[in-house]
């Protein structure tokens, strides 16, 4: 091994004393065996996604939106709803220096994930108070989702929960 840094023998002695890699790319370390059937969705079924998470500030809610694209692809009627600071999730406008630039890999995850999930079938809905927060703006959104009310939050939790969805919330802080 070529060092660019100089270690002392103790330095070298901790880094050296478990070789590395343990285990070649591409070697499995975890079982495959999935315990749940693979559920495909019945006639008529739906599921709702509520997401309270800020883009980037944990994978809360690009998670949130893999679940829903993966629950509307096994046929699932599927929505999702952004409210709070999730709203900001929902922006167009995102990047670095100029809008759709990733300023870094993967900035633009969650936009990819939330034009494939529109695309696909899927609603997105976003509180314009939650954008209004955080001095977003309407027009700001990706295209296809669905500005919202503040007051629709708990309604549209009556609607869907009155559909007997699967409803999924997930929160951030």
């Amino acid at each position: 091994m070529t060092e660019t840094v100089e270690l002392t023998d103790v330095e070298r002695t901790s880094r050296d004393e478990i070789p590395h890699p343990s285990l070649p790319e591409g070697s499995s370390i975890y079982g495959a065996t999935k315990v749940f059937p693979d559920y495909e969705a019945e006639n008529g079924e739906t599921y709702f996604t509520l997401v309270h998470g800020i883009a980037h500030e944990s994978s809360v809610s690009f998670v949130a939106v893999l679940q829903a694209t993966r629950a509307l692809r096994k046929g699932f009627e599927s929505a999702v709803y952004f409210y709070g600071p999730g709203s900001l999730n929902c922006l167009a406008t995102r990047g670095f220096p100029t809008t759709g630039n990733s300023a870094f890999p993967g900035e633009h995850n969650i936009n990819d994930q939330l034009k494939t999930f529109i695309a696909e079938g899927g609603k997105v809905y976003c509180c314009r108070f939650g954008l209004s927060l955080h001095g977003a703006r309407e027009e700001d959104l990706i295209e296809g989702v669905i500005p919202t009310h503040p007051l629709d939050v708990q309604d549209a939790i009556i609607h869907y929960a009155r559909k007997g969805a699967i409803i999924n919330s997930t929160y951030q802080l």
